[in-house]
């Protein structure tokens, strides 16, 4: 089985986008999947849930894209927390570098992490890649890379105003580097169903969704504290009593979707 490679982003942070990562591992290998998280953003948030003990030191994402480098997606990746799952680490501030070592690169400069991905794909299931909270060339490497893309957003307003201008850069990736890729699935995470404002962006979503044709994941995540308890204690929501086996079988169904999709 070849793996389904999945790029979860947004230009705007403060989305859920590594939490929304999170569940979906976790989902994913509860179900036996042999899952690879790659963190593609500078930040390294996912890094430090899904791992243990991964210093500044250690190689990563950068140490595949980068020109000077020789090391394979193997060489970096590391055991996550749970079984099944393996992690390709950030950490300190060489990934940075190396995104704004792109910036001048040369051509192929957008497909350096699907060749490294090519190498190990048949290794997994499933390959999700944390995009950055930025329209910059990791994200276009991570979307080069992937056949589907989960555009998790919220149901606000410069959410929604932003959704536009990320279907924009989807559909130039489509156009210019990838064009097997597609929407896999829009999340709406966050979401308060019981304000004036939450309802309205919402609606104001599914609208833009289905004049364009794009799948909308139902229902919209709720904003719940248990599930960002849950990432920031690197436990799965199955674990954490009814409330959160509830919370959890809402990213079953999203995965079952998304798999299905492609």
């Amino acid at each position: 089985m070849t793996a389904s490679i999945l790029a979860l982003c947004n230009q705007k942070g403060g989305v859920g986008k590594s939490t929304t990562a999170f569940h979906l591992a976790r989902s994913a290998v509860t179900k036996g999947l042999r899952v690879l998280v790659v963190d593609a953003d500078p930040q390294g948030n996912i890094t430090s849930v899904l791992t243990d003990d991964v210093g500044d030191d250690v190689a990563g994402l950068a140490d595949v894209l980068s020109a000077r480098a020789s090391e394979t997606i193997s060489d970096v990746a590391v055991n996550g927390i749970w079984e099944r799952l393996t992690v390709v680490p950030t950490a300190g501030e060489t990934l940075g570098v190396v995104r704004d070592e792109l910036v001048v690169a040369g051509a192929g400069r957008e497909a350096r992490l699907r060749d490294a991905l090519h190498l190990v794909r048949e290794d997994y299931d499933l390959i999700l890649i944390d995009c950055a909270p930025s329209l910059d060339t990791l994200t276009i490497n991570g979307l080069t890379a992937a056949d589907g893309v989960i555009v998790v957003t919220q149901s606000k307003l410069w959410s929604a105003n932003g959704l536009a201008k990320l279907l924009d850069t989807i559909a130039a990736v489509q156009a210019h580097y990838n064009p097997q890729l597609s929407v896999a699935g829009i999340l709406v995470n966050q979401h308060e169903a019981r304000t004036v404002g939450g309802a309205h962006w919402v609606e104001q979503i599914q609208e833009a969704t289905t004049a364009r044709g794009l799948p909308l994941l139902q229902p919209p995540v709720p904003k719940r504290a248990l599930i960002a308890d849950a990432t920031e204690s690197a436990r799965g929501l199955d674990e954490l009593g009814a409330d959160g086996i509830e919370l959890a079988r809402l990213y079953d169904n999203y995965l079952s979707a998304l798999m299905g999709r492609k």
